[in-house]
């Protein structure tokens, strides 16, 4: 199950990159100071920590944080990190669960997060340094902690919907994201900017929420649920040059919309650990060999 739930992680961040999600860094379009290569690469250096079997999910977190630094020196997958390690915490077992047992494993995984979660976490948080954190009022990440990593999660969940989803059982994963990757599991590609686009246009991005204010995340919102009802309404999927002229004009603003892309890629990857054929579907536009081969990158300069 470790082999399966590894190569469904690789899988899903490799549609990460070689989609083309409008703001994100993917490889037709660098952007935010990032290249595709560091995320590929930090995929790779993260999976070992990630699916060691046994280990607390903090201790996934914070293992995981500390391979990707040491590689690309910048914060590429926090979020990412962030819920996939309860989600393959929970889907280590000798045979492969369904998906209301996964759920049910999820929640039990999350129920027990303790102390010593919430400190490896926090530290992975303060490496990993991403941007417009702030400051908060209660248990602060740069503070010793006093609770469990899923209670401390709680208290962030109205400004940060990746800490929202250690509050509610993944269940927008489960239920806006899961959804969107099966209807489209025959197309990767598809599946993955659908699943992106249902994020983005369900909710503010949190992390442009926190760099730019709420006003200007809204309209990026509106602007992803206009793209999203037409393609539901006509059923074809978007122009690749609406998608590509989108893309342009939020890097041109600085306007990366991660915390949907992150969410998107929790849900393509418990599809490909729920159904590992997903995983066999050969990618678009780039090779699967991508994400099977070493690193490659260590760190970029400038």
């Amino acid at each position: 199950m470790t082999h399966d739930a590894r190569r469904a992680y690789l899988w899903a961040c490799a549609l990460d990159v070689i989609v083309r999600k409008p703001g994100n860094v993917s490889f037709a379009s660098a952007g935010h100071g990032m290249f595709a290569a560091q995320f590929v690469t930090s995929a790779n250096v993260s999976a070992d920590a990630l699916f060691e079997p046994g280990v607390s999910v903090g201790t996934r977190i914070e293992g995981a944080i500390k391979a990707t630094r040491a590689a690309v020196e910048c914060n590429t997958n926090l979020g990412i990190v962030l819920l996939c390690a309860p989600l393959a915490a929970a889907f280590e077992s000798e045979r492969r669960p369904r998906l209301a047992e996964l759920r049910t494993r999820l929640g039990a995984t999350l129920a027990r997060l303790d102390l010593d979660d919430t400190r490896a976490t926090y530290r992975a948080i303060a490496l990993a340094n991403p941007g417009g954190l702030g400051a908060a009022a209660q248990q602060d990440v740069r503070d010793a902690p006093t609770m469990g990593l899923r209670a401390a999660m709680h208290l962030a969940s109205n400004r940060d919907r990746v800490a929202r989803q250690y509050g509610n059982d993944f269940a927008e994963i489960f239920d806006l994201g899961l959804p969107e990757v099966m209807h489209y599991a025959a197309e990767p590609g598809t599946a993955m900017l659908a699943c992106y686009l249902a994020f983005l246009a369900s909710a503010p991005d949190s992390h442009i929420v926190r760099k730019h204010g709420a006003a200007l995340a809204h309209t990026v919102t509106e602007d992803a649920r206009t793209l999203f009802d037409a393609w539901r309404t006509s059923d074809k999927v978007p122009p690749a040059d609406a998608v590509a002229a989108w893309d342009e004009r939020l890097k041109e603003a600085g306007l990366n919309p991660g915390t949907s892309a992150d969410l998107a890629v929790a849900s393509a990857f418990v599809a490909a650990m729920l159904d590992p054929r997903l995983s066999e579907v050969p990618l678009p536009g780039m090779a699967w060999n991508v994400l099977n081969s070493s690193p490659t990158l260590t760190r970029l300069s400038g």
